[in-house]
């Protein structure tokens, strides 16, 4: 018969502490804080929750504190007046002079009109679509 005589070890409050600070940190995974500190991940779980977790006031309290989930807060958002709707664009004056540019691709076909005055928004934007 196989007798285990090894005892449980008794950690003290501040590496407890020290062990949950880890924890809190932005992008730190239980696991990984526990295989650091050569601790099953389990325990450190149990901590978290608060069983055994560290007694003395200080950092350990604060560390607590951090720990806790985070809690619903009810905001007020003010309304603001919906936007007035978007007139319906007017068809172009035939009397202006317009560019007309069309592409295909394959079964796709697009055509786009623009204002004369307005060439150099247009030059502009071709150049996007060419890219």
């Amino acid at each position: 018969m196989h007798v285990n005589t090894k005892q449980r070890r008794r950690h003290s409050a501040a590496f407890k502490a020290e062990v949950l600070a880890a924890c809190a940190e932005t992008g730190a995974s239980v696991a990984a804080v526990a295989m650091a500190f050569k601790l099953n991940d389990n325990l450190v779980h149990q901590w978290r929750r608060g069983r055994g977790a560290p007694k003395a006031p200080g950092v350990a309290s604060k560390v607590l504190a951090q720990t806790t989930p985070p809690q619903f807060i009810e905001l007020t958002v003010p309304t603001t007046a919906p936007p007035s709707p978007v007139p319906p664009a007017r068809p172009p004056d035939p009397t202006t002079e317009m560019i007309t540019l069309e592409f295909k691709r394959g079964a796709l076909g697009v055509s786009v009109t623009w204002p004369v005055s307005a060439a150099a928004d247009c030059a502009t934007w071709l150049r996007e679509v060419l890219r």
